[in-house]
């Protein structure tokens, strides 16, 4: 083993070597963009992600099998008054949003044992030249109490999960001032309390429209900075992601096991990709990669995408406060249970809204992840890798990384420029995990694709 400083020259100079690689993007043109980014971080409002969420909150329930006629009160309301403002931010862009609404109707299931219309309200920004790729963020827009067929009481569900749809629409309000070359959808999801419905028919709808869903940004619970456990902290968040994909084939398992991956699905790769995001752009926010597809033993609306083999994580606040979810409106022995809009911090939600924001902006303008890639070295000095090379122009080329195996976060890169294959000199296949992306002449990078099937972003590999 070596020892600690030894290994530590040896990392610098391997992280020097890297940086001295040929092809590095234009010192200007990485700065204009960095500053593209940042704008779009400081843009997001707090002032106005709050009084969203005071609206929501004043349709007092929104549950999913409450009032859909009334205009001021249950989750029909709500989620026309979503509509309207997908609309007004349409209008302010010159038509720029498509705005849709994606439904079925659900019945004989436990929590909605009755014919109800299950209606998710999308707007897609289309790309310029890729309208088909397409990166997400989704909030959703039901709420509920204690009982979860209990559909009359008051629900406001400021948080869980307002504070997410908040974030939706300042998403649109920002990015939609901008043009991409791949779209950007904003999404807002119904029946998610009653058994992750929303997510489940909107996943359908992407697969039979075959949309190449990059990316889902599910953001459940994005406005609370004080938790059960006594922490008052609004500098971290959570990045939710599984590891290998469910729809995985025992073949593939079996590649798998003899090449590694387990840690380098799409989804985990997507959430080192905005981990990344948020230490370059998003002031005092450290995220936390959390290795799981959701907390333990429960949900989110993320997960029908994971199902269906697309990338998607969960983004959400770092301390839940038990006492504010899923709770009647009470209060019992000195503490006061509920979901209100006093256990929210704007400030913070906006944060998270920036993250988002940034996320799909930096995606959006950059090519799509790389595809077929592969891996060879095996009882080789070497590490050999190709890929297929796109004819998308915007490609300035490709760039390698690579990482020790129990670190979480890619260490080492090298930028390899236009080319359809490459090999690391002298870097064993067996020590290190690898990926690729695909570089803009801007500057901006995809994801890193880890190389074989337990990495693709394409969700329909075999």
């Amino acid at each position: 083993m070596l020892k600690p400083s030894i290994k530590l020259l040896k990392l610098s100079m391997l992280a020097f070597a890297c940086s001295a690689s040929s092809g590095v993007i234009a010192a200007d043109m990485q700065y204009k963009d960095q500053q593209n980014l940042h704008d779009i971080a400081a843009s997001v409002s707090a002032e106005r992600i709050g009084s969203d969420i005071q609206t929501l909150v004043d349709f007092g329930t929104r549950h999913t099998l409450s009032e859909t006629k009334s205009d001021t009160r249950g989750i029909g309301a709500a989620r026309r008054w979503i509509k309207a403002e997908f609309e007004k931010i349409s209008a302010q862009c010159g038509g720029c949003l498509e705005i849709i609404e994606v439904s079925d109707t659900i019945s004989g299931e436990k929590r909605i044992p009755d014919p109800v219309e299950v209606v998710n309200i999308v707007a897609i920004q289309r790309g310029s030249t890729e309208p088909n790729r397409m990166v997400m963020m989704s909030g959703d827009i039901d709420s509920r109490v204690s009982d979860v067929m209990d559909f009359t009481s008051d629900s406001p569900g400021a948080n869980d999960n307002a504070s997410g749809v908040a974030g939706v629409i300042e998403a649109a309000r920002v990015l939609s001032k901008y043009k991409f070359n791949g779209s950007v959808v904003y999404a807002a999801l119904s029946g998610e309390e009653q058994g992750l419905f929303g997510g489940k028919i909107l996943t359908a709808h992407a697969q039979k429209n075959n949309w190449q869903v990059h990316g889902v940004l599910n953001n459940d619970m994005i406005g609370n900075i004080t938790g059960i456990n006594g922490v008052t902290d609004n500098t971290t968040a959570r990045i939710f992601s599984e590891g290998t994909r469910v729809v995985e084939t025992k073949a593939q398992a079996r590649t798998r096991r003899f090449t590694g991956g387990e840690v380098d699905s799409a989804s985990r790769n997507l959430a080192r990709y905005i981990d990344t995001v948020a230490d370059r752009y998003i002031p005092n926010l450290d995220t936390m990669l959390v290795y799981r597809l959701d907390r333990f033993a429960r949900g989110g609306h993320h997960r029908p995408f994971n199902d269906a083999g697309f990338a998607a994580v969960r983004i959400m606040e770092t301390n839940e406060h038990y006492d504010r979810q899923h709770q009647d409106l009470r209060t019992e022995n000195g503490i006061t249970y509920g979901d209100t809009i006093d256990g929210v911090d704007f400030d913070y939600a906006a944060k998270l809204t920036s993250l988002n924001a940034v996320t799909m902006a930096s995606m959006a303008w950059a090519p799509a992840p790389p595809k077929d890639v592969k891996i060879t070295g095996a009882v080789k000095a070497s590490t050999s890798f190709s890929w297929q090379k796109s004819n998308d122009d915007t490609i300035a080329g490709y760039k390698i990384y690579w990482r020790y195996t129990s670190e979480p976060q890619w260490q080492f890169s090298k930028y390899v420029g236009n080319v359809a294959d490459f090999t690391l000199e002298n870097v064993v296949i067996d020590n290190y995990y690898f990926g690729i992306s695909s570089v803009s002449h801007d500057g901006f990078e995809s994801p890193v694709v880890f190389p074989g099937d337990v990495g693709s972003f394409d969700h329909n590999i075999k």
